[in-house]
């Protein structure tokens, strides 16, 4: 079927957006497709309110904000949106502002566009803009990011880093993320760049036992301590709660890292995984956590 045969689902028999207890995350793992199916920006929509949603796209990543929010806002327009509005936060400044936080007050899903990650906390992280987006995702609000608009959401996010590389210490910078998603380390363009080096290098050095590499084209959508995969690529996961041995504690920056039993799955679309338990989901569907 072409996208123009397949209709987004609405919400609410009144013509409201609906909303559950918590908010949902749609984390993706960049270059989704803009043009075709478009099944992971979809999904953001129906997890949003389907054709009654009210998106706002964050153009705070970038350095084309013009160009990028046109582009989303024509192709969330051509899906079926209806309300659609760009927010460019230049700096903390434009975070706070009060047109800032009504916009972020009347959306139903807020996303976040590629860019350079460090920009997003540069600018928001710690504002009033801030306090907001977490207020508002525990109340309902579902919060989207593309790129950097995913490498954001950990407490603790990849900042720079080398692909195609074995793990090292010096492979990977680290930083403050957003906070969205806690208790794990997250990578995204992740097959496609060959970033399973940089993400173990994450991993070992942060107190988490988690690790995410999401591919291109591919998202997972958190609902509470579950997540399902979407998308044309896999999520791998790798958790080293179990590992039995580890060099770290006595590596120079450039020695090569050692772990030992660590645990990997490799998740295609469909696919659910427990964030609480560390393990695959099989037979339920996504928001019937265990």
């Amino acid at each position: 079927m072409t996208e123009q045969s397949q209709p987004l689902a609405t919400t609410s028999e009144t013509n409201q957006p609906s909303q559950p207890t918590h908010g949902q995350l749609v984390i993706i793992g960049g270059a989704e497709d803009k043009k075709n199916d478009c099944k992971v920006l979809r999904e953001f929509i129906r997890q949003s309110g389907g054709r009654q949603a009210h998106i706002l796209v964050m153009t705070v990543a970038t350095d084309l904000p013009g160009e990028v929010g046109s582009d989303y806002l024509d192709v969330f327009e051509r899906l079926g949106v209806e309300e659609v509005k760009i927010l460019d936060t230049k700096d903390r400044e434009d975070a706070d502002r009060s047109e800032s936080l009504e916009l972020l007050r009347w959306a139903t899903g807020v996303y976040f566009t590629g860019g350079d990650q460090a920009r997003i906390t540069a600018c928001l992280k710690d504002t009033e803009f801030d306090r907001l987006i977490h207020e508002r995702y525990n109340q309902g609000l579902v919060v989207g990011g593309t790129s950097a608009g995913a490498a954001m959401m950990p407490e603790m996010m990849i900042v720079k880093g080398d692909g195609e590389t074995n793990p090292r210490v010096e492979v990977v910078h680290m930083d403050r993320g957003m906070g969205f998603l806690p208790g794990l380390v997250l990578d995204q363009h992740f097959s496609q760049r060959g970033r399973i080096g940089r993400l173990l290098s994450a991993l070992a050095q942060q107190p988490v036992v988690l690790g995410l590499g999401i591919d291109e084209n591919t998202a997972i959508v958190v609902n509470g301590d579950v997540f399902e995969v979407i998308g044309e690529g896999a999520v791998t996961i790798v958790d080293v709660a179990n590992i039995t041995h580890s060099n770290l504690h006595k590596l120079l920056p450039d020695e090569a890292l050692a772990l030992c039993d660590a645990k990997l799955h490799i998740l295609p679309s469909g696919y659910r995984f427990n964030l609480k338990t560390r393990e695959p989901v099989f037979g339920e569907t996504l928001g019937d956590n265990p």
